[in-house]
């Protein structure tokens, strides 16, 4: 029996997933474990009643785990790895960190209408942080050769660091980080990922109104 799953969907085009990484994160996993998922899309600015009744502050994504309605996408991804062990996709605790401030740096700088903030330099540590990890850990992945728990959040915030930053600033992953650049390519290239990623317009589309409220 397929697991059901609510996700968000994209802005303008309610039967399309849009662009939330917290749910694309538990859609990765559960194309990793394969496990077989129905999808549910969620359209935030209206949400069925339906929708509110199983999670009432109305966030997603939301699983159904075992006939109960879970929210939190690290609660979601610990109750599949316990459920579904094979492969497996813990990382090893001493690197479950790494990367985890890219996503607030990323939003803070993409939103930023002031060029000497020091946003753009938060973002730049935080990267440069990854790029060290990646160049004394072997990679291709934060925990070596295989794809674990830590690389299926980062890959959709990398993605729409990747978009949103190129369409909203003209930026990229400078090239003096060429480990970083790698590391996007080997998780955008993932089977998972190729069968699961928004279309870039609706990543835009997601994040228009924040960065031009």
């Amino acid at each position: 029996m397929a697991l059901e799953v609510c996700v968000k969907a994209a802005v303008g085009a309610p039967d399309v997933f849009g662009d939330c990484p917290f749910s694309h994160r538990v859609l990765l996993t559960l194309e990793e474990k394969k496990v077989p998922y129905k999808i549910h899309l969620i359209n935030i600015s209206d949400k069925p009643q339906w929708f509110l009744d199983i999670s009432p502050q109305g966030k997603v994504p939301v699983a159904k785990i075992d006939d109960k309605w879970v929210s939190d996408s690290d609660i979601i991804v610990g109750i599949l790895e316990e459920k579904y062990p094979e492969p497996p996709l813990k990382t090893p605790p001493e690197f479950a960190s790494v990367g985890s401030n890219i996503f607030s740096t990323f939003g803070t700088f993409l939103k930023s209408k002031d060029s000497n903030d020091g946003s753009e330099k938060a973002l730049l540590v935080e990267l440069e942080a990854l790029e060290s990890h990646l160049k004394t850990h072997g990679g291709p992945f934060i925990a070596g050769a295989k794809v674990s728990a830590v690389d299926l959040s980062l890959a959709p915030k990398l993605y729409h660091l990747k978009v949103a930053l190129g369409h909203f600033k003209s930026w990229s992953v400078p090239e003096t980080l060429p480990h970083v650049r790698d590391y996007m390519k080997a998780l955008f290239s993932l089977d998972s990922f190729e069968k699961t990623k928004p279309e870039e317009k609706y990543v835009i589309s997601g994040w228009a109104p924040k960065v031009n409220p």
